[in-house]
C-alpha cells in the first residue's frame, strides 16, 4: 500500500467548493472545521425531576430526606426567569435550561412534593444528569480536522452547531472507455463472438461508491486512431479518465501507445507485482490520471479497489485512513498456494465463528464475474510468501 499511496500523492486534490450540510454526506471536509459556539449551547437536564444545588441534597436518605423549598417550573425552550439560591429547587424537565445557582438534577423517582416543599430522597453529585454548557464542543475548538469524512453523525453535530455551507473538494469526473471488437452493449441480443460489456457496468457503480462522478464513453473498436481521438475527448472533459482493455503487451493493445501520445504524458507504471492486474497501466497527463485496466473482469475490479478507488479518495482531499478498503484478520479455510514475486489478492467469502472469521477462496478464472459477486473481500498473500496455510491468519480488504 505504501508504493500506491506514493503514486497517487503525485497528484493534487481537486479544487474546493461549498455544498449545502445535506448534500454533503460522504464527502470530505477541506478544511479544519472550528466550533463557532458552546455545544450544547446551555447546561440543561438530562432527567425529569427537579433541579438543585448538589451540596443541598448531601446526607439524603429515604428514612431522612432533605427537604429544599420548590420556587417555579422550568418550561421547555423557555430561559429561566429566576436563580436557585440554597436550599431551593425547580421543577424540570427532560432537556430544560438550568438555572443559574444549579448544578443537578435530582430524578422526580427520589423525590415526594407537597405544599411547595420537595423532599430528596438520595443526594446527587455535581453535575449529574446534567450536560454542561460545551460539554460536547467548546466554542472555538477544532471539531473536525480536514480530510474528516463526512458522516450521518458529522452532519449531526454540523446541525447542532447551525454549519450549514460545508467546504469539501469537488468530486472527480471520471470517464470509462471499452475496449474491444468482441463488446457489444448490454441492451444488445448476444450474437456468436460477441460479449456485453461488463467492466463500463461495474467500474460506473464502483466509482459512485467511492464519489466520484462517472461517464461511459461506450466501446471503442480495436483501432489505434479511434481510441486515441476518443482518448483525447475523455481527457478534456475529466478529471480521471479509465481504459479498460487494451492494457497488455500484443499487437493489438493500443492504450499505451494513444496514452502516450497526449501532450506531457508521464507513464508512472506499466504492469504490477500483482495477481490478477498484472498489466495495469498508470498515466500522468497535467495532472490527470489516466489508467488502463486489465480487461479481465475480476482484475479490472480489483485494480480498481487497489489503486484507483484511492485516487479518486485523494482527489476529494480524504484523510490517509480513508484511501485503502478496511481490511480484517481471518483464517485460511484451506491450503492456498502462491508463487513469490509477487502479490496474490484471492477472493474470498467470509464465514463467521467463534474465534473469528474463516476465509474460503474463490478459485475462479479473473474473466467470471461471478467470482466478484459471490466475494466479501480479497485475501492477500504478500509478496515474499509462496502461500498461506490452512489455519493461518491472513489479512483480509474487505469489500465496500
Amino acid at each position: 500500500m505504501s508504493e500506491v499511496l506514493s503514486e497517487i500523492k503525485q497528484f493534487e486534490s481537486l479544487p474546493k467548493e461549498r455544498v449545502f450540510l445535506l448534500e454533503a454526506l460522504g464527502r470530505f471536509l477541506a478544511e479544519d472545521l472550528s466550533s463557532p459556539e458552546d455545544l450544547p449551547p446551555f447546561s440543561r437536564a438530562t432527567m425529569d425531576g427537579y433541579a438543585v444545588s448538589a451540596k443541598d441534597t448531601f446526607g439524603a436518605r429515604e428514612t431522612e430526606p432533605v427537604i429544599l423549598k420548590v420556587i417555579g417550573e422550568i418550561l421547555m425552550g423557555e430561559k429561566p426567569r429566576f436563580s436557585l439560591h440554597p436550599g431551593e429547587a425547580a421543577r424540570i424537565a427532560t432537556g430544560g435550561m438550568l438555572p443559574e445557582g444549579a448544578d443537578a438534577v435530582v430524578m422526580v423517582e427520589y423525590t415526594e412534593e407537597n405544599l411547595g416543599l420537595v423532599e430528596i430522597k438520595k443526594p446527587v453529585a455535581p453535575y449529574e444528569n446534567i450536560i454542561q454548557q460545551g460539554e460536547d464542543f467548546k466554542k472555538g475548538q477544532i471539531v473536525f480536522a480536514r480530510g474528516t469524512k463526512i458522516t450521518p453523525a458529522v452532519i449531526g453535530v454540523m446541525a447542532g452547531l447551525g454549519i450549514t455551507n460545508i467546504p469539501v473538494r469537488k468530486k472527480p469526473r471520471v470517464a470509462i472507455l471499452s475496449t474491444g471488437d468482441e463488446l457489444i452493449p448490454p441492451e444488445k441480443p448476444i450474437e456468436p463472438g460477441k460479449i456485453r460489456d461488463i467492466n463500463s457496468y461495474s467500474l460506473f457503480a464502483a466509482i459512485k461508491e467511492a464519489g466520484g462522478e462517472p461517464k461511459i464513453y461506450g466501446i471503442v473498436p480495436d483501432v489505434a486512431e479511434e481510441l486515441f481521438e476518443r482518448l483525447k475527448v475523455a481527457f478534456e472533459e475529466n478529471d480521471v479518465v479509465l481504459i479498460s482493455g487494451g492494457s497488455s503487451v500484443g499487437t493489438r493493445d493500443y492504450t499505451l501507445k494513444a496514452i502516450s501520445q497526449l501532450p506531457g504524458a508521464q507513464l508512472i507504471c506499466h504492469g504490477v507485482a500483482v495477481k490478477p492486474g498484472k498489466p495495469t497501466i498508470l498515466g500522468k497527463v497535467q495532472e490527470k490520471a489516466i489508467f488502463g485496466l486489465p480487461g479481465q473482469v475480476a482484475s479490472a475490479l480489483l485494480i480498481f479497489y487497489l489503486m484507483v478507488r484511492p485516487l479518486l479518495l485523494h482527489l476529494q482531499g480524504a484523510n490517509e485512513k480513508h484511501l485503502f478498503l478496511k481490511k480484517i484478520l481471518a483464517y485460511a479455510e484451506r491450503n492456498i498456494p502462491s508463487a513469490p514475486g509477487r502479490e496474490d489478492y484471492i477472493r474470498v467469502k467470509l464465514t463467521p465463528f467463534e474465534k473469528g472469521f474463516t476465509a474460503t477462496p474463490i478459485f475462479k478464472k479473473s474473466g467470471l464475474i461471478s467470482s466478484m459477486a459471490e466475494a466479501d473481500g480479497f485475501l492477500r498473500i504478500p509478496e515474499s510468501s509462496e502461500g498461506i496455510y490452512e489455519g493461518e491468519l491472513a489479512e483480509v480488504f474487505l469489500l465496500p
